[in-house]
């Protein structure tokens, strides 16, 4: 454990205001536990003070150095909370509990959503915006576990080996409920992922990117992406009467369609290519064998249809087959009824279908990078075995994670540093950094 003293009594006591000699203290930090000392200003008994010193340092009253902090936070953003002890332990030889980094975790968490409203929008940008939305769930504790979790502890006499301390659990809790047709032992609530990106037309008239690409993430109501999407392009000078192109790719979700219909009218909107021909292989299972050559054909054909523009001469094949499909046989109303819902579907969407033109204009016809961001940003750390989350609480690690992938990490931490650091000067209060609860979900965009 390294020493340091050197702190005198503070020199300027605010009138009416005592001060006390130096006290001793023990900070966490990257070279391990750290003592120093520093002198303590109070107002009177129970009026409570503060240490200038910790302000003037920009020091929390948590007990933590701001780049320990920034080390367990972003190794949490990437691996789960106890394998961020394990690795924080074989580098710095010590580390902060599992619970602890949590906390930190939460407490960063709490100054997401305006360094997100305050970051500058990226330099050198190009001149056509594309815009991709998806949607993914994410395992969710329910009530009877979350009531489990906070139950008192069961304080009797437990067996000492492992095996046996499970049974007896087993026998506590009675025989285990066998689960029901449609029931979902994941849980999911769906987070909404939004990549942004940029293209630039290079000396031969091809769009080159993609330039200066951010990930956004939240579990809040999918309207606050839409409008987060909207502030964002507005920051890059895609405002909505600025005349430049925006493009905005989608799997054809219902809600995200409308929504993003509401903020950005002047957009060109696609239906994902891809996600529209597994729309199409489904279709054909109602119609032939599945993995027969027939299938196969009659797939093909659709899909030159498809990418020749011609979308709505699909329609008018699925009108045909519905209306020859057999009224009786094993299955039939089924596959009737399948096919029904997927000629309703393209129908529906005929006009974000346009990929001939969107080829001959260099543009989006699929939405390759939010499913890259929906598995890299979400499922690899929020989806794994065993996972069980609270909304609230995941949402700040997966914002966090969002400013990681974004490589905005350090410019986060300064800002967050700089924040905290002014208003404990401008009030003479020591902060915490840490946190036990988390923000509740954002609402920007949701009122308006």
């Amino acid at each position: 454990m390294r020493e340091c003293k050197g702190q005198k009594p503070h020199p300027d006591v605010e009138k009416g205001s005592k001060s006390q000699g130096l006290k001793d203290r023990l900070i966490g930090t990257t070279f391990g536990k750290v003592r120093y000392w520093r002198t303590y200003i109070y107002w009177g008994k129970n009026e409570g003070g503060y240490y200038p010193l910790d302000i003037e340092l920009g020091l929390p009253w948590d007990g933590f150095s701001m780049l320990l902090r920034s080390y367990a936070a972003r190794l949490a953003t990437k691996m789960s909370y106890a394998q961020c002890v394990t690795v924080l332990s074989i580098f710095l030889q010590w580390s902060p509990s599992q619970k602890t980094i949590e906390e930190m975790v939460l407490g960063l968490g709490k100054h997401t959503n305006q360094w997100f409203e305050q970051a500058p929008a990226p330099e050198n940008d190009g001149e056509v915006l594309i815009i991709q939305i998806d949607s993914k769930g994410t395992p969710t504790a329910t009530e009877d576990e979350l009531k489990k979790r906070r139950g008192k502890r069961d304080k009797s006499h437990k067996p000492a080996s492992q095996r046996h301390r499970g049974r007896a659990a087993r026998e506590r809790r009675g025989p285990k409920k066998r689960k029901k047709k449609g029931d979902k032992s994941k849980n999911a609530k769906m987070s909404t992922i939004v990549v942004m990106y940029t293209l630039k037309r290079n000396e031969e008239g091809v769009l080159e990117g993609p330039i200066n690409k951010k990930v956004y993430a939240s579990y809040a109501p999918k309207r606050h992406a839409a409008a987060i999407a909207r502030r964002e392009a507005d920051k890059r000078g895609f405002k909505e009467n600025s005349g430049k192109l925006i493009q905005v790719v989608s799997d054809g979700d219902n809600d995200l369609a409308r929504y993003f219909e509401e903020f950005f009218p002047e957009a060109i909107h696609t239906v994902d290519v891809f996600h529209v021909t597994e729309y199409l292989w489904k279709a054909g299972g109602c119609l032939y064998k599945e993995g027969s050559q027939e299938l196969v054909e009659w797939v093909e054909e659709q899909k030159e249809l498809l990418y020749d523009g011609k979308a709505s001469e699909i329609v008018e094949e699925l009108d045909k087959r519905i209306a020859l499909f057999p009224k009786k046989g094993p299955g039939m109303k089924r596959r009737k009824e399948t096919l029904e819902k997927i000629r309703k579907y393209l129908a529906k969407r005929i006009d974000k279908m346009i990929y001939k033109t969107l080829s001959e204009m260099d543009l989006e016809i699929s939405s390759g990078a939010v499913e890259g961001a929906v598995n890299y940003v979400v499922a690899k750390r929020f989806d794994s075995g065993g996972m069980r989350w609270i909304k609230e609480r995941a949402e700040a690690l997966l914002q966090l994670r969002c400013i990681e992938v974004n490589n905005d990490w350090d410019k986060f931490i300064s800002y967050v540093h700089d924040k905290t650091s002014r208003q404990a000067q401008a009030c003479n209060e020591n902060f915490f950094l840490k946190s036990k609860t988390a923000a509740p979900l954002p609402t920007y965009g949701l009122n308006r």
